[in-house]
Formats: C-alpha cells, structure tokens, sequence
C-alpha cells in the first residue's frame, strides 16, 4: 500500500480537509545546484486535539543536523525511489511507526532547502499525512527520541521565541518554538508554518479543530 492515497470522498475529518487544500496549491519548489533530494513526514494525529510527530535526532559528529528536534524523513534511497515513500521509509525506521498500513496520505508540502550556505545542498520535500490517533511510536538508531507533540501547544504565540544559536560562522538569532524542553526552529520550523497556513485554508484555523 501506499500510505492509503484514498479519494477525497472516503478520507474523513481533517485527512479529508488537508488534502483538498494541498490539492488546490502548487508546491514550493525551491533549487539549488547540485542539492540532493530528501523528504520529511509530517503526520498529523486527527484528533479533537491533533498532534505532531518529532523525533529529536541522535547526537553525531558527522551529522550537521546532530542533536536537533526534526520531522522524521531522510535522503532518498535511489534515484528511483519516489519521494513519499522516501517519507515512509524513513518513518518506520526512525519512529516504528508504519504510513503504509496506519497513514493516509494529504499531499505535499514544499519543498525547501536550508536557508545557511554552509550546510550540505538538499532540498527537501515535506510529504503530509494524518494517522487515526496519536498511536505508540519508538525511536530507532538515528533517533534519541521520537514523540508527539500537540498542535496547538507548536503555534501557542507564548511558545515563540528568537532563538540565539552558534554556527561556523558566529551566533545568529532565529525563529523557533519552545515547548518544554523541545527547541524546535531551521527547516522543521518553517515547515511547521506552512503547515500552519494550509490548515488555515482546510478550514482548521491556527489552533486545533
């Protein structure tokens, strides 16, 4: 199966209103020479109160992205592999938890590439699905951590903050989201923005329907 791409007249609730949404907008397609493609799963638990999944990524040196709280997604296995399943693939290995049997697919996102020059070139496709509830999830070896974390505590304006962060070439301030002691900001940040302004347009408001 893949990832349950059911018609619009069979998915229900908010699977139903984040895949219209998505379907009437044209992704963001950002480029950048020689960048590798990557796709990231943002599921969406559809509940009265939905949930985010978020892994908090293992600490490694030769990882430029070492320690940081991230949507679960990775670099594409071949030339070959569609995106999506790139998204599941990764899922499963860094959650446990299976879009192929439990998700439904929306749609895509974006896709976008990290804003600083210094890190590696990939652009990143943001693949969206809903699951039932927020179901057991595990992390797996390139994961610390692997949880969900409610939608409207990820836009609480109180949660907000500008973050000051040390790179290569000196500190920055950038935007991020601050929920206990889940510093979330980068490319997980902005996707989670524009997730934020299809679910305006699905008819789900910035906070939880």
């Amino acid at each position: 199966m893949l990832g349950r791409r059911l018609p619009l007249r069979e998915l229900g609730g908010l699977a139903a209103r984040l895949a219209a949404a998505l379907g009437r907008r044209e992704p963001a397609r950002a480029c950048r020479e020689g960048a590798r493609l990557a796709a990231v799963a943002v599921v969406l638990s559809d509940e009265a109160d939905p949930a985010l999944l978020l892994i908090r990524r293992v600490v490694r040196r030769d990882d430029p992205w070492s320690g940081q709280v991230a949507l679960p997604g990775g670099f594409r296995a071949s030339d070959e592999e569609a995106l999506a399943e790139t998204a599941r693939r990764e899922t499963a290995e860094e959650t446990g938890l299976s879009l192929d049997t439990a998700g439904s697919y929306c749609g895509e996102l974006d896709r976008i590439s990290p804003l600083a020059s210094f890190l590696p070139p990939v652009v990143v496709s943001a693949q969206v699905y809903t699951v039932p509830s927020r179901l057991p999830v595990t992390p797996g070896v390139e994961a610390e951590a692997a949880l969900w974390i409610a939608w409207s505590r990820l836009l609480d304006p109180a949660n907000r903050v500008a973050l000051r962060v040390e790179f290569p070439d000196g500190h920055r301030e950038v935007p991020a989201i601050c929920v206990g002691d889940l510093q979330v900001w980068g490319l997980t940040e902005r996707i989670i923005r524009r997730l934020a302004d299809v679910l305006r347009v699905a008819g789900a408001g910035s906070q939880p329907p």
